[in-house]
């Protein structure tokens, strides 16, 4: 592992419409906090051109030029896991990998998602009601927040609705297989699971800017809701902005995003990270200029 004060780690962001991410700059300047020089780079597919089917190549070129690792975000988090060669046994229950880390010609996936969020989760709604829990979103980041859900956070039920329906019922499997058939459903009509939920988490890139708009309509949100957001880029997605007018408590992506980016650093690194400073790095980005 590279040590305190020694050397160069190169690391990246693997996805589509990542040019926002605040991500490079929490790594850069918890590795500068640390005496260690860390260069992480954005690969953008939509940016670059680039087609989904160019995903091994882009990790074949971080390998040769001696990256530590990639982090994994939207649409590769499941599509990544054939071009591995291990997976951690969390990455592997829940079928979704973030966090790649690159060593000795070895590929090793990890999912830092469901801490990240469960951490967020316990610290911004800790009283939430959790007996009926709407999830919008089925994909890698849908899988992770599920997991914590049911795992960590004490959810007695989740209702799951995905665009795709297959693949809503291959996660609805995936999740009674662990936690029982009885805490785990698909609903094909968010708005009237809505009626019925607690509360609601958007696990989907809808309220990304480039996926505006709402992964439900206004009218399904009510005042009870507690409504959280893993889209942190922008930070009030219309989907909480929608919710506050109404009177919800609401979760931004904030939380998760350092919380798996910590862990992820760890990762990378095999240096302990600061959270609260790497926290503070978030909320200093929107003013800051990296420096070269």
């Amino acid at each position: 592992m590279v040590g305190v004060g020694r050397g160069r780690v190169l690391a990246g962001l693997i996805g589509r419409g990542i040019l926002e991410s605040r991500t490079p700059w929490m790594h850069e300047c918890e590795a500068d906090a640390q005496g260690l020089r860390m260069v992480y780079s954005l690969f953008d597919f939509s940016d670059r051109g680039w087609a989904d089917e160019d995903l091994g190549a882009a990790i074949d070129a971080a390998q040769r030029v001696g990256f530590a690792g990639l982090n994994v975000t939207f649409p590769f988090k499941q599509s990544i896991i054939p071009l591995l060669d291990e997976l951690s046994p969390q990455a592997a229950a829940i079928g979704a990998v973030n966090t790649v880390a690159l060593r000795d010609g070895r590929r090793i996936g990890y999912n830092t998602d469901v801490t990240g969020f469960a951490e967020a989760f316990q610290s911004g709604l800790p009283d939430a009601p959790r007996d009926r829990v709407l999830q919008l979103g089925c994909g890698g980041a849908g899988s992770a927040t599920a997991h914590a859900l049911l795992s960590t956070l004490g959810a007695r039920h989740v209702l799951l609705f995905d665009p795709e329906a297959a693949r809503a019922e291959a996660l609805r499997a995936q999740l009674a297989a662990l936690y029982g058939d009885k805490r785990v459903a698909v609903t094909d009509n968010p708005t009237a699971a809505a009626a019925k939920a607690d509360g609601i988490i958007n696990a989907t890139p809808i309220g990304m800017a480039k996926f505006p708009g709402t992964p439900l309509p206004a009218a399904a949100i009510e005042a009870r809701h507690w409504v959280s957001d893993i889209v942190y880029f922008p930070l009030e997605t219309a989907l909480l902005a929608e919710a506050r007018a109404r009177g919800c408590r609401v979760l931004n992506g904030r939380g998760m995003a350092v919380g798996q980016a910590a862990d992820a650093f760890a990762i990378f690194t095999g240096l302990t990270p600061d959270r609260a400073r790497m926290a503070d790095s978030f909320a200093a980005f929107a003013t800051a200029t990296p420096s070269d």
